[in-house]
């Protein structure tokens, strides 16, 4: 009784005690302060160029000049982004600060999307199909080929253009989606060094039943192997779409004319095709939001699918 008695109370362990105090002090460190802080500043730095590629299509362009510090649209307007729909007159386009020059965006954003589209299938399939030989298949000196194969990640990408487009010129496809596609539609190192990866960590057991039942090596590709690999396939078919989606200077060397050239070229022509007047600012950033706003969505949408997938792959 005694020893109870003298025995203080208990320091408090539940709501508001001194243990929910150091929890609280130990969530709010100095370095999570500074984490934090420095997401915020990167955050602010990535995403403030699309605001401001915003603020410019909805300013109007004769007034921009007058104010190009404002951080909001000047004399806020749609105009813009019907000169780069191809929905306003000549004369519109030129009363509402336009210089007159005329971009089909429609026409445009056809043709990308069938040079990304028809390119990342084709892409996609052979590297698919290479992978498989690589890391299902067993066959004298794959290794070596595959080793020989990695060698072309350290060849830079510039360094094939003009072997590229002398192959498109001599077999007269310039300035045709054909020429586009044909020279980046059967090979990629990086794709075909992904998607083995990923199929070395696939389990054999179901293939090894697929051959006891007498299924052949193509069947067991399409029906088990593909399915089984289809969330890299889809975080590499959106990798690939993009690159082509933004691919420059590849069109800039084999299109001359709107029959083949995408949105990424038709901007740069449309900048330059400004007849002795101050560019269109407005018009351009409207068409660049259109071109930029497929890539944002894709990104929106299966954003933690590309994450996932890389960091489920790994390097075996």
């Amino acid at each position: 009784m005694t020893d109870l008695a003298t025995a203080g109370p208990r320091p408090a362990t539940g709501r508001g005690g001194p243990a929910t105090a150091a929890r609280t002090r130990s969530r709010v460190s100095p370095g999570r302060i500074a984490a934090w802080v420095f997401i915020v500043v990167v955050l602010i730095v990535t995403v403030f160029p699309f605001y401001w590629i915003l603020r410019t299509a909805f300013s109007d362009n004769v007034a921009l000049p007058t104010d190009p510090s404002s951080l909001l649209p000047v004399d806020f307007t749609w105009g813009a982004f019907e000169r780069a729909l191809g929905l306003a007159s000549r004369a519109e386009a030129q009363a509402q600060g336009g210089s007159g020059a005329a971009i089909d965006t429609p026409l445009f954003l056809r043709n990308s999307l069938i040079y990304a589209t028809v390119q990342t299938a084709l892409v996609v399939f052979c590297s698919a199909t290479a992978a498989y030989a690589f890391s299902r298949l067993h066959w004298r000196g794959r290794n070596t080929v595959f080793n020989i194969l990695l060698g072309a990640l350290m060849v830079p990408a510039i360094l094939t253009l003009l072997p590229n487009f002398i192959f498109v010129r001599d077999i007269h496809q310039l300035n045709s989606f054909t020429g586009l596609i044909l020279p980046g539609a059967f090979f990629s190192a990086f794709n075909i060094f992904f998607l083995r990866q990923f199929m070395l960590g696939l389990s054999t057991e179901v293939e090894e039943a697929a051959l006891m039942d007498g299924a052949g090596k193509l069947r067991i590709f399409f029906t088990i192997t593909l399915p089984m690999t289809s969330a890299p396939i889809a975080t590499l078919s959106l990798l690939t779409f993009i690159n082509t989606w933004n691919d420059y200077f590849w069109p800039l060397l084999v299109t001359n004319d709107d029959h083949a050239r995408p949105l990424t070229l038709a901007l740069g022509v449309f900048k330059q095709s400004s007849p002795q007047a101050a560019p269109d600012w407005a018009g351009l950033m409207a068409a660049t939001m259109i071109a930029a706003l497929p890539m944002l969505v894709l990104f929106m949408v299966f954003g933690r699918r590309i994450v996932n997938s890389i960091g489920f792959t790994g390097i075996k």
